[in-house]
């Protein structure tokens, strides 16, 4: 018992210490994904969505929510956001290539008609990120005008 007591000690211990440490945050700044919007031109209603469900986790901008002081709560929010900026980053858009920006534009819109993304575990934090129906059908049609628009322009090259 004596052993079960100590061992609750030092973890209760451990847990206070860790919350002294954390990792990077993603505090990049948000003008980093204006070529994108740039050149993708999204219309209103759809850059809102943008702002709204992917920046967080797609961009090298995080507006963090208030358990992210929470260790381990910010080294799995941590983790997520490196995960989704390994897959797209909007802040890196000009880097890629016209075939790249192509095959992520495709991505994006398959995801979000089947409703992959944004995720159901940020939806649940995050409910202003739940997509409605007309929002999912409006960043479908941007998304496949905007992967029309890329293959147009890879044919004429």
């Amino acid at each position: 018992m004596k052993i079960l007591k100590n061992t609750g000690y030092v973890l209760i211990f451990a847990l206070i210490i860790a919350q002294f440490f954390g990792p990077e945050k993603n505090d990049g700044d948000i003008a980093s994904v204006a070529a994108f919007v740039s050149e993708t031109n999204p219309p209103e209603n759809v850059k809102q969505i943008l702002e709204t469900t992917c920046y967080d986790c797609h961009s090298n901008k995080t507006n963090y929510p208030w358990y992210n002081n929470i260790t381990p709560v910010n080294y799995w929010l941590d983790s997520h956001i490196k995960d989704g900026k390994k897959h797209l980053n909007f802040s890196k858009w000009s880097n890629y290539s016209l075939k790249k920006k192509e095959h992520k534009m495709d991505e994006l819109h398959e995801e979000v008609e089947e409703g992959e993304m944004p995720l159901k575990s940020y939806t649940y934090t995050h409910y202003e990120a739940k997509l409605s129906p007309e929002q999912i059908a409006a960043v479908v049609a941007w998304g496949k005008k905007v992967q029309t628009d890329y293959k147009q322009q890879m044919n004429t090259k």
